[in-house]
């Protein structure tokens, strides 16, 4: 018996299939494209901005009846609104922070972000929206009144943030904790002769802990915070500072701040965005 035939019909449907494979190429290729012109900004889903924050750092990113708020997120939500978006935060811990958003975990990180060289090797940022202050936090009785007494004391920070880099700088061999409730406590417990915080929240905490920690003393940070998007993500980064441009002028950031920080001044060298449109009062 011949074996032609079944030859004939094997190459046939291997044709066949070749042939439904390259169309189903072609439609994914065009709907890639179509996915593209329907998502410029390169997000997880068109139209909404998929963002990791903290849910306990008061006031600037915390958890509220349930609802993400905080200087910095409603800032968000309005520099968003501006550029026709939608947000949605989901609660992470600082420290994986900076690596989720490169990942693509999240679109943006806003937690506070203070800029530095370091950080810029992992993300991006956009215009500097806020500025702080460097804190030093004490059990109540301490007498620890300046940073330069830190030498040879017990000081905790929250891993991976700008107050760890400042510990650390100075060799003090910080003991690290992932949050700002993990530095509370280790005050309030009293294994840690001080926390390095960041100034507003310390500030905000100590006031909420009946008087069992103090801001004993700040300074002021020499760097901006600001959002932080994956490196890739240009197109994102434009729109998130035309949108904060466009909140500054309005009005919204002075409201947000008048807001969050009550008789705060503002530095009279920081503007927030790209300098190029005034602080509304």
């Amino acid at each position: 018996m011949s074996r032609t035939p079944w030859i004939t019909r094997r190459t046939a449907l291997a044709a066949t299939g070749a042939a439904m494979m390259l169309a189903v190429s072609a439609c994914g290729s065009g709907s890639g494209s179509e996915q593209a012109a329907d998502n410029p900004l390169g997000l997880q889903r068109p139209g909404v901005l998929h963002v990791g924050t903290l849910t306990d750092a008061p006031p600037n990113v915390f958890l509220k009846d349930g609802q993400f708020t905080g200087f910095d997120n409603d800032l968000l939500k309005a520099v968003a609104a501006k550029q026709g978006l939608k947000v949605e935060f989901a609660g992470t811990d600082f420290s994986g922070l900076l690596s989720q958003v490169k990942s693509g975990k999240y679109d943006v990180g806003s937690s506070s972000v203070t800029i530095t060289e370091k950080r810029k090797q992992t993300v991006a940022f956009t215009n500097g929206y806020d500025f702080g202050y460097i804190g030093l936090n004490v059990p109540a009785g301490s007498t620890l009144k300046s940073f330069d007494q830190l030498t040879g004391k017990r000081v905790v920070v929250v891993q991976g943030t700008v107050q760890d880099d400042y510990a650390t700088g100075k060799k003090l061999d910080p003991v690290r904790v992932p949050d700002y409730n993990g530095a509370m406590n280790q005050l309030k417990a009293g294994t840690v002769d001080a926390w390095v915080s960041p100034a507003e929240i310390g500030e905000k905490l100590a006031g909420e802990s009946g008087g069992k920690v103090l801001l004993a003393a700040k300074e002021l940070s020499p760097t901006p915070m600001a959002y932080a998007v994956a490196q890739d993500k240009t197109k994102l980064k434009d729109a998130l500072n035309k949108g904060l441009d466009e909140v500054v002028k309005d009005g919204t950031w002075q409201k947000l701040v008048d807001q969050y920080y009550p008789g705060r001044k503002t530095p009279a060298d920081f503007t927030p965005g790209s300098g190029a449109v005034k602080i509304t009062r």
